[in-house]
């Protein structure tokens, strides 16, 4: 595993990888953080692709990303992590509406743990699901940073507005 530090409008973000895939993009101080390992390296360069992209995202020129991404999760995290990249730029869904696309309609809290724990955060758009009564709910970044984002995205794409 490699990793590298990207120096965000939102602070700084850890990004891990194997090989080409980056799989894991996390808050150093969000709740969930990762601690590097000893068989870690620290290298930038398997990152230039993800930083550039991080970078036109922060610019308001990306709504989508495309990178190779390898997660580690339960089959049932995977999907509700797929069910998140479908979520367009700029909107928002609440838990219910997560859970009802990846088939179980009451499977609310479910999704919402699976959303707690997606490992590669901004890419894989955790930070668009909201309660269903359009409040910010928990992020691993912090409910302020969530609000950052989807305001930044509101700015970008004039279609959300963040309570």
């Amino acid at each position: 595993m490699h990793y590298t530090t990207y120096d965000s409008p939102i602070g700084p973000l850890l990004l891990i990888g194997r090989g080409e895939a980056l799989c894991g993009l996390h808050f150093p101080e969000g709740r969930y953080p990762v601690m590097i390992e000893t068989d870690w390296f620290e290298d930038a360069e398997p990152f230039a692709d993800t930083c550039r992209q991080l970078d036109a995202y922060f610019a308001g020129e990306l709504e989508r990303f495309d990178l190779p991404l390898a997660p580690s999760g339960t089959d049932f995290q995977l999907h509700v992590w797929e069910q998140l990249r479908r979520i367009p730029f700029g909107q928002t869904i609440s838990y219910g509406e997560l859970a009802r696309r990846v088939g179980d309609p009451n499977a609310s809290r479910a999704v919402g743990a699976a959303n707690g724990r997606n490992p590669i955060s901004i890419i894989v758009p955790c930070h668009r699901v909201i309660g269903a009564d359009g409040s910010l709910t928990g992020f691993g970044g912090g409910i302020e940073t969530k609000r950052h984002l989807l305001e930044h995205e509101q700015q970008h794409s004039g279609l959300f507005k963040a309570n």
